[in-house]
Order: structure tokens, then sequence, then C-alpha cells
């Protein structure tokens, strides 16, 4: 910067994290848990030796990187300063609130171009499609209203649903093999009916969910032998100390009762322990059950249980009850939290005998109980989920939300607009997730540095109650690191093909002796050129380059 006039503050703070990344990325320590090197990377770039293994998405790291230590990054997309230096007192706050007003236009532009579940139109499509898939699947409207119905008709190959949506040759394609290979699909009639019949794209989001692309379905049938070993990504197998419990924190525990869902999500954790959807048998014998909730009795530092699977809620109260009942005779657990999709999948499943079943179980100053659910996108959102909802919150049941942040929810201001719904509706944003870095859902990742900067500008915009979400990254193994600091995390590397390799630490490493763990990101140019693909400009996304 030398022989300049003095640059601006953020330009000067993008020089020092670029001086940073690089400083930790061309250490010996980093060449070696990465199995790369950067420095000997760039020197035989800079001699002229032969590099095949470098990629283009390698020499945009690299660009981007030189561009900030010289000062030259251009990375805000709002223009104008919010505050004048000029300016002070009435002058100075009359100006800032033009310019919020100005910051607030922009965002709402923004997540205007999406469509909500909520919007009048969508409920107008919606209802013609629930027409379709009731004709279809030879229901009524008494019918749609029972949770039963649905499970019951649970759309299960591509023929059925193409009687009741209009698919693609890809889609029916993939659906086709994997339902051949005995991989788990599955859609409930509600949610086929959030699909669209135009070929819009609207409900992209939706459709990801549940069909299958065409690399998960080749990836898993070639480790069908092999599935637990190369998809267990968490490594829940090394996590589970009895069966149908996972434990990686001193004062919560999983309980996994029920191991299977009316539904199945393409990039559901435990995909690889899931037969089928609604199988026979997927509830645990009474006895494993029993022994698992006396294993937390007997251990009080467990405070709170997560009931999650599968689907809890897919359970019949009765059955459900037994084991809320054994649950709630603990006397150390003042925490259950139950993890279901039901309010998205099957929202007529929160009847008013359900939500009076859980919330019995909460006792003032001794016991709550929460739910825990998963919306992913504004589209998915409906009146019958508000109704759910609205439900769980009049018996005193808190309601929070874990989104899986996805290729398909990763546009510009498209999550936010969801934390505005799911704020409207009474649901609070919890966690957002980065996708697992499993390869057999390598089309669903989203590089982290996209998460920090959605979180730092399009969340950072919205009010404090509607981004109340945590950004994590799951640590196999170790459990949530979180993405809000630099001291949970190191940069270590950009390797050939533009991934970045970062070095995360344990949750636990300033209380106990942990290793850390070493996680390969995804390309940062791939990622702009795949949403160059779906019509978004990448120029809208250029600070993403500076978020490490």
């Amino acid at each position: 910067l030398r022989g300049r006039a003095a640059p601006p503050s953020n330009e000067l703070i993008r020089v020092r994290d670029c001086a940073a990344a690089l400083t930790t990325m061309l250490s010996e320590r980093a060449d070696a848990r990465a199995g790369f090197s950067v420095a000997e990377a760039l020197w035989d770039v800079t001699l002229g030796r032969p590099r095949d293994d470098l990629q283009p998405g390698f020499f945009a790291e690299m660009v981007h990187l030189v561009r900030g230590l010289e000062g030259r990054a251009r990375t805000e997309f709002t223009g104008n300063r919010i505050l004048d230096p000029a300016l002070e007192g009435r002058a100075a706050a009359t100006a800032r609130s033009r310019e919020l007003d100005r910051l607030w236009r922009l965002a709402e532009a923004s997540m205007n171009r999406f469509p909500s579940g909520l919007d009048e139109e969508s409920a107008a499509r919606r209802e013609a499609r629930r027409s379709r898939v009731l004709e279809a699947l030879g229901g009524d409207d008494r019918d749609w209203q029972d949770w039963r119905w649905h499970l019951r008709h649970l759309v299960r190959d591509a023929d059925t649903l193409e009687r009741l949506v209009t698919l693609d040759d890809d889609e029916a394609s993939a659906i086709r093999d994997a339902t051949a290979g005995r991989l788990p699909f599955a859609v409930t009639p509600y949610y086929a009916s959030l699909m669209d019949d135009d070929g819009s794209g609207r409900d992209r989001a939706v459709r990801m969910q549940v069909i299958p692309p065409r690399n998960y379905v080749d990836f898993m049938l070639e480790n069908r032998r092999g599935r637990q070993r190369s998809c267990d990504f968490m490594l829940e197998s090394d996590t589970s100390p009895i069966d149908l419990v996972t434990r990686r924190y001193p004062a919560i525990a999983i309980l996994k009762p029920f191991n299977t869902c009316p539904q199945i999500c393409v990039y559901c954790q435990r995909n690889w322990e899931i037969e089928q959807a609604m199988a026979p048998g997927a509830l645990a014998p009474q006895r494993k059950i029993d022994d698992a909730i006396e294993w937390i009795g007997r251990r009080p530092a467990i405070k709170e249980v997560l009931v999650t699977g599968g689907d809890p809620l897919a359970l019949a109260d009765s059955r459900l009850k037994t084991i809320l009942d054994e649950l709630a005779a603990i006397p150390h657990v003042d925490l259950i939290r139950i993890g279901s999709r039901m309010p998205v999948t099957v929202p007529m499943r929160i009847d008013d005998d359900l939500a009076r079943l859980l919330g019995s179980y909460r006792e003032l100053g001794r016991r709550e109980l929460a739910v825990v659910t998963h919306v992913e996108h504004p589209y998915e959102l409906t009146l019958d989920t508000a109704r759910a909802v609205d439900r769980l919150r009049r018996q005193g049941i808190a309601v929070y939300n874990q989104q899986v942040y996805t290729f398909f929810v990763s546009r510009r201001f498209e999550s936010a607009l969801l934390r505005v719904l799911l704020r409207r509706i009474g649901i609070d944003p919890y966690y957002t997730f980065a996708p697992k870095g499993k390869e057999e859902t390598a089309s669903y990742r989203v590089p982290v540095a996209r998460m920090l900067q959605e979180q730092k500008e399009e969340a950072r915009l919205m009010p404090g109650t509607r981004r109340t979400d945590e950004a994590v990254y799951n640590v196999p193994g170790l459990g949530k690191n979180y993405l809000r600091a630099l001291q949970h995390r190191d940069l270590i590397s950009v390797l050939p093909d533009g991934s970045r390799a970062y070095e995360f630490h344990p949750w636990e490493k300033n209380v106990v002796e942990q290793d850390t763990y070493v996680g390969i990101d995804v390309p940062i140019l791939q990622y702009l050129l795949r949403l160059q693909d779906i019509g978004e400009d990448p120029a809208d996304y250029q600070s993403i380059w500076y978020y490490f």
C-alpha cells in the first residue's frame, strides 16, 4: 500500500485477514496436516515448472488472495456509507436512517425474488395440486386431514410420483435406479403437493430434498455393502455407548428409538442406517429402549435428551407416550427435545391430541419439552405448517428450526427470507448446518465461506430475533464446530482443485486434550459457476473470497 493515500479501514482489515491466512498456509505444519504444500506450488509456478495438478480453482484463490494483500479487493455490494463522517448529531442520525432504509429496500427486493409458500398465489397452486394428488390416490378432503392416510399412501416409486407431479427424465431415472437398488425413497402425499407442474424452478429446493441426484444414486449403489463404513460421516458408531444412544457432550444424549421416517431427505446424516421409509420393525424392541433409557437414568450428568431417529412423531401417540413417560421419570432430565420433520412433511400429524400429550410433560420449574423441526426453504412453509406450530405453542412448547445450508437454499437472501417467515409463524431459527462432507451428497455442499458471508452480510440485516441461528460445521466423532469466530478453525491450505482445507478445533480444546480435524471444503470457483448456471451473477458474491 506504499505510496497510496490512506486506505479505508475495511481495506486494511482485508489485508490483515489475507496476510494471516497466507501465513498459516505457508507453514510446515499446514503442509503436513493438509498433505499439500501451497508454498511449493507457488514456487513451481513462479519458476515456470509444469504443475498439471493445479486447476482454475487454485489459481482463483491465489489471485483473490494477492488482490486482498495489495488492498485491491472490492467486496461491498451495497454502495454508500451508512455513517457520514462529515455529519454529527441529528443530521448524522437522519442521514444514517436514510441509508438504513436503502439497505432494507435492497434486502427486501432480494428476498422478493423468492417464492414463499405463504403467498396467496402459492396457496392457490397448492390447492390445485392437492386436488390432483387426492384424485390420483383415491382420497378426499377428509382423508387429507388424517395424518395416518398420508402415511398409508407414501409415494415410493417414480411411476406413482409421476401420477402426482411432472418429473423430468433425469429425476424419473434416478428414482427408478434408487428404488431398484433398494435405496430408501419416499415422499408424503402432502409434500408432493408442494411441488409444481409448470417447470418454473420455484420448487427446486423442495424437489432436491427428496429426489436423489444421479451422483448420489451411483455412489450409494456402488457402496451398498460397505455403506456404514463409507457413509457414517459423523462416526456415530464411535459415540454410541449403548444401542440407540449417541453421546458427544457431557449434559445431553441422543435417543433413537425409531429408525425410519415417512419421508427420506437425500442428504440425511443417517441415510446409511435407513432401509426404507416406515420400514416394518423400525421401532426398536421395548427391551432395547428400556435399556437405553435406564442407561441415561444412571448418568446424572445428562440433563437433556434429544429424541430423534428416524422421526419419533411418526409413531402413534400411545407408543410415543410410553417412551416419553420413561424419560420423564428420570429426575435429572429437565429438558426433552423432540426432533421431527413432521410439521413440514405431514403437518396434520400435529393435531390437538398430540400437542396436549407433548405439553403434558412440561412441569413448571422442573422440566421443559421443546420441538426442533427442519424447514429448508420458504417455499416449504404453508398455513398447514403454521397451524401445526400454533397448536404446539398454545401448549407452551417452544419450536426451533435447524436448516441444512445446501446449494439449493444458498442464493443471496434466500435463507434470510426463511428466517423472516419462520419467526412470523412462531419458529425460532436455531442452527444452520454446513452439509456433511460426504461424497454421496457432494452436489448439496456449499463452501464454508458462503455460510460466513450469509451470516455476516444477509442475516446481519435482519432484526435480532430473526437471526438467532448459529452456523456450525459438524466434526465427525466430536460434534459442532461454531463458525462464528476464527478461533474455532484455521485455513491451512488451498488444494490443487481449489478446495480449502480447514483444521477444525474441537469444542473440548481448552477443557481436555483432543485432536483437531482436517475437513476439505467445496472449491469456491466451482460453487460460483454453479450459481451462474442457475442465473445468479457471481459478482454479487465477490466478497466470498475474503471469508476465511
